[in-house]
């Protein structure tokens, strides 16, 4: 993916402007990345498990780079302030999973949330995959209502321990 400069506009409180960059992860973001994570993880008083759901985070080359996914970190004027990705998996035909899609509170309700969902859809259809899976928790309400309201069904399956929802949407629009 080449970065991505964008720009969001808050319609509420005075059309306020941010400049977002979307970027390819890169070795040198493995920590904060790590950090920016748990931060969001204990915000909703889950914890980050490095030998369980989140060893992805710990080894993105090996689950990410690899495998024909992607991984993206998101700067707010050289901050990193979001994190995203994600990975083949062996759950349907051409089949993707999204992971590790979090924002930090101060860029949440700008619509960047959609945005990024939208750019990984779009990524993922370019690249052949057909099919996409997201894992959540109930208490991660607004990553739930944003599922639901762009297209993901309700599915079973649940493989992720601190998860209890299961997504897929078809990539049939992208086709």
């Amino acid at each position: 993916m080449a970065d991505i400069n964008v720009k969001i506009r808050k319609i509420e409180e005075g059309f306020t402007n941010q400049n977002f960059l979307i970027r390819n992860w890169q070795p040198s973001d493995r920590t904060p990345v790590t950090h920016l994570i748990c931060s969001v993880l204990s915000e909703y008083h889950l914890n980050f498990e490095p030998d369980a759901a989140d060893r992805d985070v710990v080894d993105v080359e090996n689950y990410y780079l690899t495998t024909g996914g992607e991984f993206w970190v998101i700067q707010q004027d050289s901050q990193l302030v979001g994190t995203s990705g994600y990975y083949p998996v062996m759950r349907g035909q051409k089949a993707v999973e999204i992971r590790k899609m979090y924002l930090l509170p101060h860029v949440r309700g700008l619509g960047l949330g959609k945005y990024l969902l939208q750019q990984l859809e779009q990524a993922i259809a370019a690249r052949g995959f057909g099919q996409i899976w997201v894992e959540t928790a109930s208490v991660l309400t607004t990553a739930v209502k944003l599922y639901e309201k762009c297209g993901y069904q309700p599915a079973s399956g649940v493989e992720t321990a601190r998860c209890d929802r299961v997504y897929v949407k078809q990539l049939t629009n992208y086709s």
